[in-house]
């Protein structure tokens, strides 16, 4: 490799892409078109980017696999940062195994890293730990040492585990200086100003309060039967019960929980739940038959007993029962909480991280375009949906994801 390529990698790796392009701008050969196409990627222009990385992988040689792998990844990355869900992830696979065997350790790892932060994104924790658990952070130069202690801080913030969170990240602090890349050490800050940002609010006995990270770790911990409207569940010390795909009991057991210990009407029961203005007898026949399924669920948790004028939830071991609220709500928050990351994505990547239907990510859209809280761009399959990023808005405890453990 001659030295103008060899400056011009180092430039890449140190995060200056304008010495890289000095050296490689007017060059046309295989290794400047890849390096080019990554310089254009860190500067933002990624349509530019991913013309140049295709280039390059058609340009390298069927006998240098090692660099057409490398193409692929840095197209990866390009995919993960412009939020391309639909990106065929199995390529990257491929392309981490040639260069595992082919001994480059280093562009490997950074290829793991990308698949990691792709199953971060869509909240599949299980696989992205799995993923972890197979490398070596002693092994991997600063900045890849770096982006792995956020991916393990990132897990950790999902996990609802505040001290190993900031233990990850101030790990990842010390490596993004020892890097010396501004925009790694700026990825660590920000992930550092999360776990100082509201992450929740606390509704008990009708008074609301923010939490933190740290205090929502503490809460869930306490013994408290929480429930838990960030995720839709119900939670005691030992049990969960998941009321996500039952939004009408989950409706009646927030509107029992946030009036505890007192009861609730009938009335207030039917307007929550079913968004009744007038009861007749089939609302309050219905409204018999779901807090008969209410009791069902949460028979290991608590009972719901009927009183004079409505019914009343009743832990059977916790000391009080608390509600767990978003920082924000409001209709299609969820969108909202994927967007706020500042970044630019398609309807179809937003509906593979909510894993709902594109249909009901385009109907979400146009709401909240019409109400002026997002904005799009580009036409067609190029339309891309963006919002500024909302201060103290914090996404991590809204994305999906299951819950810590007990």
């Amino acid at each position: 490799m001659d030295s103008l390529i060899t400056a011009a990698a180092r430039a890449l790796a140190a995060g200056d892409p304008i010495s890289a392009l000095k050296r490689v701008a007017l060059r046309d050969d295989a290794p400047a078109l890849a390096l080019r196409g990554i310089a254009m990627a860190q500067l933002g222009d990624f349509v530019r980017a991913k013309t140049l990385l295709k280039s390059a992988a058609r340009a390298f040689g069927p006998r240098e696999a090692v660099a057409r792998a490398r193409c692929v990844l840095a197209e990866a990355e390009i995919a993960l940062v412009s939020r391309d869900l639909t990106w065929p992830q199995k390529a990257l696979e491929r392309a981490r195994t040639t260069l595992e065997a082919r001994g480059d350790r280093i562009n490997a790892a950074h290829a793991r890293n990308l698949e990691i932060r792709r199953l971060l994104l869509i909240g599949r924790l299980g696989e992205a730990e799995h993923l972890l658990a197979g490398m070596d952070p002693a092994a991997l130069p600063p900045a890849l040492k770096a982006a792995h202690e956020l991916a393990i801080a990132g897990i950790a913030i999902r996990r609802i585990k505040a001290k190993a969170a900031r233990e990850a990240l101030t790990r990842a602090e010390l490596a993004a200086r020892a890097a010396g890349i501004p925009g790694l050490t700026t990825e660590v800050e920000s992930a550092f100003r999360l776990l100082n940002t509201q992450a929740a609010r606390l509704i008990a006995s009708g008074e609301e309060r923010p939490l933190l990270l740290d205090e929502v770790e503490v809460l869930l911990a306490s013994g408290a039967l929480v429930v838990d409207a960030c995720r839709n569940v119900v939670r005691g010390a030992d049990v969960v019960v998941s009321l996500a795909t039952r939004p009408v009991l989950f409706a009646l057991v927030r509107a029992l929980a946030e009036a505890w210990p007192a009861d609730v009407s009938r009335s207030a029961l039917l307007a929550r739940a079913f968004g009744a203005r007038y009861a007749d007898e089939s609302h309050r026949a219905r409204l018999r038959v779901e807090i008969g399924r209410l009791r069902a669920e949460l028979r290991e948790l608590a009972d719901v007993s009927a009183t004079t004028r409505g019914f009343a939830l009743a832990p059977c071991r916790a000391p009080e029962i608390v509600v767990l609220a978003p920082p924000v709500e409001e209709s299609h928050a969820a969108v909202l909480a994927f967007l706020a990351d500042g970044e630019s994505w398609s309807s179809s990547a937003l509906a593979i991280a909510l894993a709902t239907s594109p249909r009901t990510v385009q109907r979400a859209l146009e709401h909240l375009a019409a109400a002026g809280k997002v904005q799009s761009f580009g036409r067609a399959r190029a339309r891309r949906w963006m919002m500024p990023p909302l201060p103290g808005f914090p996404t991590a405890l809204l994305l999906p994801g299951p819950l810590p453990s007990g």
